[in-house]
């Protein structure tokens, strides 16, 4: 095990705003994608044109993947800039009206829209994809069900989506909630073996539900393209540090099941049920949520099963040499996820009698400078 270098990969999602009004993009925003395309070879497009994604290369380093996500978003940001545009990172837009929004054009995109109709036009959402490298990628479906009850956790952490469609939603993940409008989303099911997965892969195939298993949005999935386990719960981190921290999380968490097959090895319906609870309570309530263990049978401030978790983790942060980057996950119960500094500054703003619409536009300000981050 100690010779695996659990490579990860990370991808970000980012929507592109217009500079003045910080809606919808008033202009075509394809001059901005061929221009990022010629400078970021590593840039990829999303459902909707107002949305573009970037990656990492496979890595083991954690200032590696610091040094290029810093770079491609304060790249984009300079782009954004020369053609009239902000660019940020949240998993909702807060002003965005979802109805006046272009899909990508390709094959792809025009399958999916014309598979979930209004839904896919709905999906005005980003996330964050976290890869990791599995030393035996044929135990991957089984790895997958026993990471499931770390997903509550990860989501909080990453909180960044409590507006939508110029609202507050009173949930500090709102994301999820748009998201689960398409099929086949939201915690995987519990698969017990490769063949479960294959099978259930196979029939979907054949009765034309799905192309492939890409077309499984699960929070949580083996990956068609890399020998991966691919994180989907997290909102797209305004915060970059945030990103590395769950990103780091994530990665001690795959090497911590790989090495205690003993771990979340008998997982029930009744194990689900729960994940999905505090999944609910984590999107509602962010860090401030209280997660239930289901082995004592009580709920405990996020806190201390923050602490629990980094604990189980301790001997593979050593490992991966991830300290700083795991520890930076208290620093956000410290001090709040994007999701609450968003509804702080809302809240400032409309109590100086500020009217809701100027309000929004401060917080979209702000998370466009702080996704370029400080020069």
């Amino acid at each position: 095990m100690a010779g695996h270098g659990y490579q990860f990969g990370i991808e970000e999602e980012y929507f592109l705003a217009d500079a003045e009004t910080r809606g919808t993009p008033r202009r075509s925003v394809k001059p901005f994608h061929v221009e990022a395309g010629e400078r970021l070879p590593e840039i990829g497009r999303e459902l909707l044109q107002c949305q573009v994604e970037v990656c990492t290369p496979p890595s083991t380093e954690f200032a590696q993947a610091r040094d290029v996500l810093r770079r491609q978003r304060r790249e984009l940001s300079d782009i954004g800039r020369e053609h009239g545009l902000v660019v940020f990172a949240a998993g909702t837009h807060p002003v965005a009206d979802w109805a006046r929004q272009l899909p990508t054009k390709g094959d792809r995109y025009r399958g999916i829209l014309r598979d979930v109709g209004l839904a896919g036009r709905r999906s005005l959402i980003c996330g964050m994809h976290v890869h990791v490298e599995v030393k035996e990628p044929d135990n991957r479906v089984a790895l997958m069900t026993r990471l499931l009850p770390f997903q509550p956790l990860l989501l909080a952490l990453s909180a960044s989506s409590p507006f939508w469609q110029g609202k507050p939603t009173g949930l500090s993940a709102y994301r999820l909630s748009a998201f689960g409008e398409l099929p086949r989303t939201g915690l995987p099911e519990l698969f017990t073996t490769e063949d479960d997965y294959a099978r259930y892969v196979r029939i979907m195939i054949n009765a034309g539900s799905i192309q492939d298993a890409s077309f499984l949005w699960y929070s949580l999935r083996p990956s068609i393209k890399f020998p991966t386990l691919e994180l989907r719960i997290a909102d797209s981190c305004t915060r970059l540090d945030d990103a590395i921290a769950i990103a780091a999380i994530y990665r001690c968490l795959v090497r911590l099941v790989e090495r205690r097959p003993d771990l979340n090895a008998n997982l029930s319906g009744v194990s689900r049920a729960l994940a999905q609870e505090n999944l609910w309570r984590a999107q509602r309530n962010g860090i401030e949520a209280e997660l239930i263990d289901e082995a004592s049978e009580q709920a405990f401030p996020f806190s201390d099963y923050l602490d629990t978790v980094l604990s189980l983790i301790a001997e593979d942060i050593e490992a991966l040499a991830c300290h700083a980057e795991v520890e930076h996950a208290r620093r956000i119960v410290r001090e709040g996820t994007s999701a609450d500094h968003q509804i702080a500054l809302f809240e400032e703003m409309r109590g100086g009698e500020t009217s809701n619409r100027h309000a929004m536009d401060s917080v979209v300000d702000w998370l466009a400078e702080t996704t370029r981050g400080v020069d």
